[in-house]
Formats: C-alpha cells, sequence, structure tokens
C-alpha cells in the first residue's frame, strides 16, 4: 500500500499548512527567512525547535487561554507525516477563524519602539515615561497591535481604538469585546511566560500572539507562541540597558547579510551553524531539555 501524498494547502516564507479534514498540519520547515526574504540555506533542527518551543508554552498557558494544539506526536497524524521529515517538527491544531489583528507586548524598548521614542516619547502612540534607554525596561508591559498584511506587505501598527474599530468592521457588534480580550489575553500571557523565563536566564524583550476564534466563538491561542522567530530573547548575564543586546535568534544572519550585501542570500556554513546554536541555547535554557 502506498501512503497517499499530501500537498500543502498554504505555504509561508518558512511554515506549511496542510488540511486534514476537521484539523490542520502545520509543518515549521528548517526554511529561514531575513528581511522577508527566504534565504538559500536550510538550518537544520529550525523547524524541530519552533515547534517544540511552542509546544511547551502552549501546556504552560492553557490554564490562562486555551489554544489550537491537539497534537505534536506524529503517531497521532495520518501515515504522511510519519516520515523523518516531518518528526519533530509537525504539529495537528484545531481549525480557527483567525482574527486579523497581530496582537505585540512589549516590555522593554528596543528595535522600532526604540526609534520611534527617540523621535517622541512615543511608542505606536503611546506616552511613555522621559529619561528611557535603549534597551531599559518598561514600568508596564505595552500592548501594541497591529493589523496582518498579506505576503508582500508590510503590517501597519494601529492604536487600541483603531484596533477596536478594525475588528468591528469585521465581526459587527464584537469590536470592543475582541480587542479588550485580544489586549488583556496577550498582556497576561506575556507576564506569565516572561517572569518564568526570567528565572531561566533570558529576557523575553517583546513578542506577538494571535489569536482565532473556535466553532463556538471562543477565543483560543493559535499560531506559534514565544520562539526566537516570534519574540526577542536577549540573556539576563550581561544584560545592560543604554544599548542594543545580543540576542538568541537570527541577529547572525541578518548582520552578516547587512555587511556582505553584494554575496546574495547564501549564508557561509559557520553563521547557520552560530544561528541555530542560539536558537538550540535559548531551547534547552527555557525547558531544561536537550532537544
Amino acid at each position: 500500500m502506498s501512503v497517499q501524498e499530501m500537498k500543502p494547502i498554504k505555504e509561508g516564507k518558512v511554515r506549511e499548512i496542510y488540511d486534514n479534514g476537521d484539523t490542520l498540519i502545520m509543518v515549521a520547515t528548517d526554511r529561514i527567512s531575513c528581511f522577508d526574504v527566504i534565504l538559500d540555506n536550510t538550518v537544520t533542527k529550525k523547524g524541530t525547535v519552533l515547534t517544540q518551543m511552542s509546544k511547551f508554552w502552549f501546556d504552560m498557558t492553557e490554564d490562562v487561554i486555551p489554544n489550537h494544539m491537539v497534537s505534536a506526536d506524529v503517531k497521532d497524524m495520518p501515515e504522511f507525516f510519519r516520515q523523518p521529515k516531518f518528526d519533530g517538527n509537525s504539529m495537528m491544531c484545531k481549525k480557527l477563524n483567525m482574527l486579523p489583528i497581530e496582537c505585540i507586548v512589549r516590555g522593554y524598548i528596543t528595535g522600532s519602539g526604540w526609534e520611534s521614542y527617540k523621535k517622541n516619547g512615543t511608542v505606536c502612540g503611546i506616552k511613555l515615561p522621559e529619561g528611557l534607554k535603549e534597551a531599559d525596561k518598561l514600568p508596564e508591559p505595552i500592548y501594541t497591535p497591529s493589523t496582518k498584511a498579506e505576503i508582500g506587505d508590510h503590517d501597519e501598527n494601529i492604536s487600541y481604538e483603531q484596533s477596536v474599530e478594525y475588528l468591528e468592521k469585521r465581526f459587527p457588534g464584537k469590536g470592543a469585546e475582541y480587542a479588550a480580550k485580544l489586549r488583556d489575553y496577550t498582556i497576561a500571557i506575556y507576564k506569565k511566560c516572561a517572569d518564568y523565563a526570567l528565572t531561566k536566564g533570558i529576557i523575553i524583550a517583546d513578542t506577538k500572539f494571535e489569536f482565532g476564534l473556535d466553532e463556538n466563538g471562543n477565543m483560543v491561542l493559535g499560531d506559534e507562541v514565544l520562539t526566537p522567530d516570534s519574540s526577542r530573547f536577549w540573556p539576563v548575564d550581561g544584560y545592560e540597558p543604554g544599548h542594543g543586546q545580543p540576542s538568541f535568534d537570527k541577529q547572525f544572519a541578518r548582520d552578516w547579510l547587512k555587511a556582505n550585501p553584494e554575496k546574495g542570500w547564501k549564508l557561509p556554513e559557520e553563521i547557520v551553524e552560530k544561528t541555530i546554536g542560539k536558537y538550540l541555547q535559548a531551547y534547552k535554557m527555557l525547558t531544561g531539555k536537550d532537544l
């Protein structure tokens, strides 16, 4: 008997999604993207780190909000997925009606937030205290939603009030309720996980979440959660506001591409190794386990 081949119904920059009847199977590939371009390298184990780290956080936060994970074990999936290339990097998930908002939470001031603050003392329209330094911890985490762009377009930061209107247009009568829930869940999940990560030597500077509605209209956490691709992780050791911080993500890859624009979109092997080394180090620090 040959195994029935399945084709993805959707391919993102680094993920493939398969329709499995009443569930979806999300596969995190070993592709890597920087500056919205898929590089000509694969980063072995990267997809497994992202999937297993999401599983870890889904398990930790299910007392805050239900999530879309059904199983991360390929034995629970159709036979097609019981091939080595899918083992560890695949997750079977409930189908959700995804809400069209990227839920961004910032606990520290960095990146585009820092650039905005230097100009006018605000981040996404939120006034912050005077005198903050780059990478300072904020007095309280701030919620800065954005619209979800189609592939090729850029997400657009919007105010909380705009998020109410944006959702109201798509879900008449529910805009205010959904916007408040998105904000409150985003901050609650971030606080719980950031407090935990600090005890393991990692600062979660900022991150983004995505939520959807299940068949009963209940809000559910979806997508990936608190991975080095969706978050900024900094080491607690050596943390010092006043400048950028080293991070557990694809910064090695970004820095090399910026310094070598003439070399195209293929990274040298040593940069690939350093990049996956950071992902694996973050996974071990947070979970206490080797992958």
